[in-house]
């Protein structure tokens, strides 16, 4: 049996097999990980209304800080499922870096170490972005256990 990519799939029109549909852990990674891409590319969004002039942005920024650590954290819940249940490791280790880049962006923020902010916050978004482009493309099927048949 030959493997299909997402995308390949969806061009041929057929629907995918039933071992290649994606699990429910993989739909919550995928569904944690669009939520993550929002609110990190409104996190930008806040700062430029600050920079600009309108000091409640400020105050929206770091409401946005509060939010996008928390998804970070559900993030990486998310993809422990998804090791423990499809047995793919590379979500929890996209999502342990973002969850330590956004821990250092975090405190950075607080102690106004802007050197390191900016960057910082702009190889978060590009992570944030990789991890989501890649658990929508690949499919994250349940890998199910061999059965015995010699008894």
């Amino acid at each position: 049996m030959e493997r299909q990519s997402t995308l390949e799939a969806a061009s041929t029109g057929a629907p995918p097999e039933p071992d290649t549909r994606t699990a429910v852990s993989g739909w919550v990674l995928r569904s944690v990980a669009t939520v993550f891409l929002i609110a990190g590319f409104a996190q930008p969004v806040f700062a430029g209304v600050y920079l600009s002039g309108d000091f409640d942005g400020l105050a929206w920024h770091v409401v946005g800080a509060d939010l996008v650590s928390f998804i970070s954290i559900a993030q990486l819940g998310a993809a422990v499922a998804v090791w423990i249940r499809v047995r793919r490791a590379w979500p929890f280790w996209t999502s342990l870096a973002l969850v330590f880049g956004v821990i250092a962006q975090y405190f950075a923020g607080l102690d106004g170490a802007l050197w390191l902010h900016l960057p910082l916050g702009v190889a978060l978004i590009a992570g944030i972005a990789g991890t989501f482009a890649a658990a929508w493309m690949r499919p994250l099927p349940r890998r199910r256990k061999a059965v015995r048949t010699d008894g």
